[in-house]
Formats: C-alpha cells, structure tokens, sequence
C-alpha cells in the first residue's frame, strides 16, 4: 500500500511502492515464432528538423536479454521503478542537535529562527566541493541581518505552522521505526554517492513546440481520443493533437522520437503545451479532482534557464472551471513563497469560484525519519504546501455529489522520502479516496508523470515514464 501509516496528524506514504503498484506489466500478446516482437510504427517527417516516431505496441522494442523465448505464446515483462531514486538516507544539510526531530518541539521566536536560518546558511556554503570554490566563496559571505518582505512573511508564515509539522511528523515517523519502514541504522549508510542520471528522454517540451509547425488538422476527420491498442501505431501529429488513452489491463510501451516510454493501465494523458488545451476540453466533460503543479516563477527559475515557468496571469488563465464538475476538489502545489500562496488563496481560486478549505504540507524525511532540511532553514523547507478547494455552484448537486465522502480536514501532513528527481510529487490517490466518491472522475495539469485512472496533460507529461527510469524486474511466461 503506498499509505504505510493515517494517523490523525496524516499520512505516512511509500512513494516508490504506489509507483511500482501502478501495474507496470507489458502483455506481449502478439509474440512471433523465435522471440522476435512485433513493433508497428509509422515515421512522420512533416515539418520538423528530424524525423520522428511515436508507436503503441504491447511490447518493447527487443534489448539483448529482455526477449521472452515464445512461439504463439503470450507473455509478461514487469517493470519495477529503480529504488536509487528514493534513497535518501542522509538530510541535505545536517541540522544542529537542536533542531532534530527527536529533541522536542521547544517554541522558537521569529528571532531564533532568524539565527538558525543564518547558521544552516553557513552550513550549506562550507559543504560545497572544491571545484566550486567560487560558489562556495559567495556562499560563506556572512549574511546580512537584514530580511526583505518576502523572507519576513515566510518567518511568519513558519513560525504559525512549524509545531503542527514538527509534531505531526514524529508521530508519523514514530509509526514508522515501529513498523520497520524506516530504519534509523540507515543513516548511518549515506556515505556511498548517488547515481542520479543527467537527461533522459527526448525534449517533450520542445517537441510542443515543434507541433505548432504542423499543418491544421481537420476537425471532421479528426478524433478526440486515440486508443492505444496492440496492432495501431500514430504519428506525432495525432499524439499532439488528441488525448492517448490506455484503456487494457496490462501497460503499454510508446516509442516517441527513438525513446520508450511506460504508460500505465487504465490511464490516458495529452501531451501539449498551455497554447493547444482543445483536445483535453473534448475529452472528459467533467472531472470531480483537479491536481493542480504549476511551473511557478521563481528566481532560481529564472538564472538557471533550466525550465519554463508560467506568470501568474497565465496560470488563471487555466480553463479549470470548463474542466471541473460540480463540487469538484481542486488541489494546488504551491512553493514556500508567500506571494503564491497568496495568490491562490486570494485571487486563483476565487477567479475559478474554488472556496479555499484547507492547507496541507508535504513533508520531506530521510529513511532515517530525519528532515531532510533542518526545519528553521530560511530559504529551503523541509516541507511544499497543498491548497485546497471546492468548486461552489449548484447546491443541491454539491450536496449529492458529497454524500458519503468524508470533509476535508483543515491540516494534514503528507510524510514521505522523496525522489530525487526533481518535481517528481507523492501520489495523492490513496490520501484523497476518503474525500471523493469511489468512481471520480480525475485530472493532473502539469503532470510529469502517469496514473491508472487519471487522465494527466502537461507539455511533459510523459517525463518519469521514460523506460530507463525503470528496471525489468522479471519476465512471466
């Protein structure tokens, strides 16, 4: 289960073990005599720089030692998500004895944090490596004792809910030491070095990009949705410009510009940028939970150039009102800036008719049970806040679709270890069962990953479903 322990502080969540509960087993029903795999697909060159290929089969493309010796026979290759990603056994920073978790939770003042924000500072500028002695130079400057509004309205902002995290995650950790699902030993275990990989995958936001050069499709012989079967390939034209649904029990492997990519059962997901939402608004009339990870715009954002970020014009802009049945549940990531949070809460969710009804907080813990960020940290939190709503119109319907579905409570925490990888959020699916009817209908914007049952959009959609994310685990005859 991914929810190890609930608690009435929250939950303590196992994210690799929903991922790798999300039925990632390719049927390869269609096997030819002496092993060989059938792999239908269709190049489309159009007005791209490179030609490309986007196939749907039942099967990978065959690598030395994954092919299932079959003759006429159907088989299985399991894939498992690579547990390095969750290996986080040691915090970022190393907090000082006071600030771990097990030391209590003593009231700090505004003017305590202050001090310890400066010293875990220090602390962060003296772990860099010799070869960054410039940055490192820049980083053992002391700081200045002077805030600037923003940093004053975070102090504020922690300091209203830094018992409820402090508290609430013992609890759930202490649960977990108990039960065995963490393992305080394991911090002990950190010191070997971790094997992150650089890019994977194509350019999926580029690609975006590139599908604006296509030429109009015609609506009268156009489909809204295409079904990923064992014998149809598409080209990128259609991917772009329709919703892709696996509808079969069992994953399927798409081929996307040479790459491979997992999509799991009972999903489906548009692959597009915030200029092309069409196809998503022909899709599915109405969803009753909306998952909401904007690219925020930040200043980090900004100097490494690394991803695109959307103004917050442009995030109200987001058709959720088109999109959202009555009563829907909105959930919005938010960062630790107080200026999103606010805008959320004041603006957003008012311009979409979304009445705020509570903030949660997804907190970050070592396998150890440590944060991973000393908690008084300034700039960095161990912790990423979740605002939610419901979508208010018809009454009478609201109040059907809301029999027997628990309120949504003002506070919980989310405890979890979280993947390395960046932007890679825990699932909410088993933490919001209790608070949407069993059959909900459910949608991720700016998704970079895929889930059974949801129907996910992003111009990266399909970003930690590329296959070397995965390891074979076994194959099944």
């Amino acid at each position: 289960m991914s929810v190890v322990h609930r608690l009435t502080a929250g939950w303590l969540v196992d994210h690799l073990s929903f991922v790798n509960q999300c039925g990632y087993e390719v049927c390869d029903s269609f096997a030819c005599p002496g092993g060989v795999t059938l792999n239908t697909s269709i190049t489309s060159t159009g007005d791209c720089h490179a030609a490309s290929t986007f196939a749907a089969t039942s099967s990978p493309i065959p690598d030395p030692g994954d092919v299932i010796e079959t003759e006429g026979k159907s088989a299985k290759t399991r894939y498992v998500f690579r547990e390095e990603f969750f290996d986080v056994s040691k915090p970022y920073i190393a907090a000082a004895s006071e600030e771990q978790l097990w030391q209590g939770c003593p009231e700090v003042s505004l003017t305590e944090i202050k001090a310890n924000s400066n010293r875990e500072e220090h602390q962060e500028g003296t772990k860099t490596s010799a070869e960054d002695s410039v940055a490192t130079t820049r980083k053992k400057r002391k700081r200045k004792c002077v805030f600037n509004q923003g940093e004053l309205d975070a102090l504020e902002y922690h300091s209203k809910v830094r018992k409820l995290v402090w508290e609430g995650t013992l609890h759930l950790v202490q649960e977990g030491l108990k039960s065995g699902f963490l393992h305080r030993s394991t911090a002990d275990l950190g010191c070997r070095k971790k094997v992150v990989p650089g890019h994977i995958g194509c350019e999926l936001a580029e690609l975006c990009e590139m599908a604006k050069q296509f030429p109009a499709v015609n609506k009268s012989d156009h489909h809204a949705v295409h079904v990923l079967d064992d014998e149809t390939s598409i080209p990128e034209q259609d991917l772009l410009s329709c919703v892709t649904e696996n509808g079969s029990n069992c994953a399927k492997i798409v081929v996307l510009m040479g790459q491979k990519y997992l999509v799991p059962p009972k999903s489906s997901f548009l692959l597009s940028d915030i200029s092309y939402l069409q196809p998503l608004l022909h899709y599915k009339k109405e969803y009753d939970v909306i998952v909401i990870d904007p690219p925020w715009e930040n200043k980090s954002v900004k100097r490494s150039n690394r991803y695109s970020h959307l103004s917050s014009w442009q995030i109200k802009q987001m058709p959720v009102p088109a999109l959202a049945a009555p009563n829907c549940l909105v959930v919005t990531w938010v960062t630790n800036r107080q200026k999103h949070l606010r805008f959320v809460k004041d603006e957003l969710y008012p311009h979409w008719s979304v009445k705020t009804l509570a903030e949660w907080h997804w907190v970050k813990i070592t396998t150890a049970g440590e944060f991973v960020l000393p908690l008084d940290s300034l700039h960095k939190k161990p912790y990423e806040v979740l605002v939610l709503g419901r979508v208010q119109g018809d009454v009478k319907e609201a109040l059907r679709k809301s029999e027997d579905v628990l309120p949504i409570p003002e506070h919980k925490l989310i405890v979890s270890i979280p993947c390395s990888l960046h932007s890679h959020k825990p699932p909410l699916t088993a933490i919001l069962a209790e608070f949407i009817k069993p059959d909900a209908e459910c949608l991720e914007l700016f998704a970079r990953n895929l889930q059974p049952g949801w129907t996910s959009w992003g111009n990266e959609v399909l970003k930690f479903q590329h296959i070397d994310y995965f390891t074979v685990l076994q194959n099944e005859n």
